[in-house]
């Protein structure tokens, strides 16, 4: 096999929509091993997002979904629950690095940012996509970010 640029890096994605995704199907594509995880029952929102064969809405036909998630392998994962957050935790021991794309505050809340993180590996890299931050004055109380406040701010 080919050596490539990411060739023996192992991420894993907990996000969804475009940004985590965006992000780590570049990784994919430069040769990173990439587990991509999805809320059982509901998946990532990508999936109920056209365009779709025949203009048919199905969640597994979605070629947005299909087109930010190519080179990826996925499991179903709640990390709200106690299992899920111990299973979360032993994937990332082998990890390298984790993207991850949730509201600011939801990771601490949960027990799995950086600082609860890198005591299980200390050479996991965390990366948090946020439209503002993990902290800061926007959006107060972490609030979602919608487009039109994002576009007003830049």
């Amino acid at each position: 096999m080919t050596e490539t640029a990411l060739s023996g890096l192992r991420v894993v994605e907990l996000g969804g929509f475009i940004p985590a995704p965006y992000c780590t199907k570049l990784m994919a594509d430069m040769g990173a091993e990439v587990i991509k995880i999805e809320e059982p029952g509901k998946g990532d929102p990508a999936r109920r997002y056209g365009p779709f064969p025949k203009d048919d809405p199905h969640p597994e036909r979605s070629l947005l979904f299909a087109y930010l998630n190519t080179n990826k392998q996925g499991i179903t994962l709640d990390v709200k629950s106690p299992l899920g957050r111990k299973l979360f935790k032993e994937l990332l021991r082998d990890a390298d690095v984790l993207v991850e794309s949730n509201p600011p505050r939801l990771m601490k809340k949960l027990g799995l940012d950086y600082k609860s993180l890198s005591g299980i590996n200390p050479r996991l890299i965390v990366t948090s996509i946020t439209p503002f931050g993990q902290t800061g004055p926007y959006p107060p109380s972490g609030r979602p970010a919608p487009t039109g406040t994002t576009r007003a701010l830049t």
